[in-house]
């Protein structure tokens, strides 16, 4: 009877565990993330565990195969995928938009802010926000003499990814050093880990600037820039200025591309600069067949009723058209014969 016991709590204990999905990564979506989540739970009855650690993280946990999916702000490099046990696809889930905080004594409505601007702030080659090239872009604004202190990512992040993706589109010097990256040299400043960490810092430092996404400024009721674009307007983060950023952009894209793609400094009338996809890793061959389906199961799920709340969160869904090449390419994920 122990014997027929013990199996039997072995064979649920198992089933249990072929039900939940352990994923990790970026800080940038993990509001909407959260929400699939938890939502796909009560629709479904299958959990799925995330823990935000940063993109870095996300990609060496699912390097080491330590969690089913990972999830990164930054589309994996040649490098970092030839180290993987197989072949790894890219899911677009939904866009955001990277925004410049900051925290002003006596400011508190937004402010203009250029590309170069911002570079020569995160390089300090600009420390007092009186500076000419930022008074110059806010007349009507009395800056205080006050230092700027600039705040950025500690940990591995695909938000400093796209930030200095971006930076690097702009600034010439800056695309020499410190380039762009998950991980960067920073010329000045502190570190705050995950976006919680920098718009933390920058709530609680009187002086301070960072980046961070779009959520998590609105969650801490911080200012944000609004950036001069590629069209030489200056454009506030909203679902639709980075919507307009990704116009056309699945259209465009060639029937056998990977998804590898950026959007920053986008062209277009009202797109807003610091805009990018951001994207769940999975293999293509799925080592465990039950937890494979399961995971196969989320993705159609997200592509057909997550996209619905992204709003919501202030992040902006994907096209119609990349979520109807997206479907097809669930198709193409296996599972591996035992």
């Amino acid at each position: 009877m122990l014997a027929v016991a013990s199996a039997l709590v072995g064979t649920f204990a198992g089933t249990v565990t072929a039900q939940d999905l352990n994923g990790a990564g970026a800080t940038f979506p993990n509001p909407i993330y959260s929400k699939w989540f938890s939502d796909y739970a009560t629709a479904t009855g299958v959990k799925i565990n995330y823990q935000s650690i940063g993109s870095g993280g996300g990609i060496r946990q699912l390097t080491e195969g330590t969690v089913d999916f990972g999830a990164s702000d930054a589309p994996m490099s040649d490098a970092e995928m030839a180290k993987l046990k197989g072949p790894v696809l890219h899911f677009p889930t939904v866009l955001g938009a990277v925004v410049i905080t900051y925290n002003i004594p006596g400011v508190s409505k937004s402010i203009h802010l250029t590309g170069p601007v911002v570079a020569d702030i995160f390089a300090g080659k600009i420390t007092k926000w009186n500076d000419d090239k930022i008074a110059s872009l806010n007349k009507g604004t009395k800056l205080p003499s006050s230092d700027i202190l600039v705040v950025h990512r500690s940990d591995g992040s695909g938000t400093t990814y796209i930030f200095s993706d971006y930076l690097s589109a702009v600034s010439p010097s800056w695309a020499q050093a410190p380039g762009k990256g998950k991980e960067l040299s920073w010329p000045v400043g502190l570190g705050g880990k995950g976006n919680e960490g920098v718009a933390g810092q920058v709530k609680q430092t009187p002086g301070a600037i960072g980046y961070v996404e779009l959520a998590y400024a609105k969650q801490n009721q911080l200012p944000y820039a609004e950036l001069q674009n590629a069209e030489g307007e200056f454009v506030a983060p909203t679902i639709e200025s980075v919507t307009k950023a990704a116009a056309g952009a699945s259209a465009k894209l060639p029937a056998n591309t990977d998804y590898r793609i950026s959007i920053v400094n986008a062209p277009g009338k009202g797109a807003y600069p610091i805009s990018s996809f951001t994207w769940l890793l999975v293999y293509q061959t799925q080592s465990d067949a039950a937890k494979g389906k399961k995971l196969v199961d989320f993705l159609r799920w997200y592509l057909r009723n997550g996209e619905k709340s992204a709003a919501s969160l202030d992040y902006a869904p994907l096209p119609d058209t990349m979520i109807a090449q997206l479907e097809k390419r669930l198709g193409t994920i296996q599972m591996a014969s035992r």
